[in-house]
Order: C-alpha cells, then structure tokens, then sequence
C-alpha cells in the first residue's frame, strides 16, 4: 500500500515509523531488544555495503552474523573488530588467493555499528539519545541552513551539500546536542563531545555519498520507502559514535 503514496508521503509514513520504533525501544530501555533491533540494522547495512563495494561471499555474512552474536556476550564489543583484522591477516597470509577487499564491510558498516552498541553498552540510554539527537541537528540543520543561506559548495562528492549548511549544522547540534548531553556528563564535556560527534557525522554522511557515486547508484538499498537503503539513514551514525565513544572515553 505504501507503494501507492507519492515519495514525500513515503518519506513521512517511514520517518514517523521509525521515529515510533525508536522512541518505544528507548523506552523499555533493554539491552536484548536494543542489540536485536541493531542486530538488524546491522545485517541490513553489512549487505547493502556488500553490494556498495561490489563483493559477494556468503562467508562474509558468516562472520558478520557471528561478530554481532559474540557481541552480544562479549563485555567490549568495539574490540571484535580487532580479532577480524586478525583473521583476515591471517586468512590472506595462508590463502594466497583471498580476496583482500572483503574488509571493507567490516571496516564500514561493522566497526561503527559495534561502536553504537558499546555506547549503549557502558552509557546507557540517555547517551544513546544524545547520539541520535546530535545526529538528526546536524543533518537536518544542515539541510535548513543549506536552502537558506548555501553558496559555497562543500565538497565535490555531494554537490548539494554547502559549507554555509555544514557550518549551520554543526552550531545548531552542538548547542542542542550539548543540553542533551550535559544530562549525562558535565556540560564542558558535552559541547566537546557533541562537536566532535556532529564533525564525524558530516563525514560519515560524505563517506557514503562517495560509495554510492564509485557504484553508480543514488541510494544504497531500497529497504525504507521514501529514504532509500539502511546506510542512508545510518551513515552520520557510523562515523559519530566511534568519534563519541573515543572523546568520551578520553573525557571522562
């Protein structure tokens, strides 16, 4: 049915979906269901990076698969990704025909998503919502003032992108990602971390664009009607909770 609705309306009913998920999630505040729900963005992600990078290897989602649940019972999932660079070492080291370029999904999407599930993991959920909210200013600030006041082109990658919408994006999340943050930890340290969050955020957004552009395509799935594939939606989140993880670890 949602086929049928044009691609604003798309957009509306699948925001305002997940908006409702999300916000239930955060409320029963469970690890279970937290690491299921990112177990499935995670999955989501891992293939439509796999397709970004033109590779297919049911070994691959092996591994992913296996990381996520090892995630799970392990105390420090952000470390799991060190035993993959381990393992990989080891597998082009013996199989002289490995194909090296099966990293790269677990460069990007693994790490950044095993970053997310660490902030819950030591923070709690209150962080969590300083991540999204971080996350959601920047972007959507950076629209705003973009349509506003944009002149000045960002980067060639994402040609609608402006500096003046960058600019206007990382003030207007430092000052509400801070608020937000400062119910956690001391407000210095919020306006640090939530900079460096939003920063990351902006870059995690390029990094993607630049896949699509080397793959030839506009979105990188089609799981979210109205938005695109999962890494359309998830790729600030990417980059911002690795920066927001090490600063706070740095900070606090």
């Amino acid at each position: 049915m949602i086929q049928n609705l044009s691609e604003y309306q798309q957009r509306l009913v699948t925001g305002v979906g997940l908006i409702a998920l999300v916000l239930f999630i955060g409320i029963i505040d469970n690890f279970t269901l937290t690491w299921a729900f990112l177990g499935v963005v995670y999955i989501i992600a891992f293939f439509e990076a796999m397709r970004l990078f033109g590779l297919r290897s049911n070994s691959a989602f092996f591994w992913a698969a296996f990381i996520w649940i090892v995630a799970y019972f392990y105390p420090n999932p952000d470390d799991l990704f060190f035993f993959v660079a381990v393992v990989f070492g080891a597998s082009i080291a013996y199989l002289h025909n490995f194909d090296k370029r099966l990293i790269l999904p677990f460069l990007y999407p693994v790490s950044g998503m095993l970053f997310i599930l660490m902030i819950y993991h030591d923070f709690g959920i209150m962080t969590m919502l300083w991540l999204v909210v971080t996350i959601t200013v920047t972007d959507t600030g950076a629209y705003f003032t973009g349509k506003k006041f944009g002149k000045t082109k960002f980067s060639d990658t994402s040609p609608n992108k402006t500096l003046e919408g960058v600019y206007g994006g990382l003030f207007l999340a430092t000052v509400i990602g801070s608020i937000v943050g400062a119910a956690t930890v001391p407000f210095w340290i919020a306006v640090v971390v939530t900079f460096i969050t939003s920063a990351a955020s902006v870059f995690g957004d390029l990094f993607e664009s630049y896949l699509k552009r080397e793959a030839g395509v506009k979105d990188s799935g089609d799981v979210l009607p109205g938005h695109g594939g999962m890494l359309d939606r998830i790729d600030g989140y990417l980059f911002g909770a690795i920066m927001m993880l090490i600063s706070m670890r740095a900070l606090i």
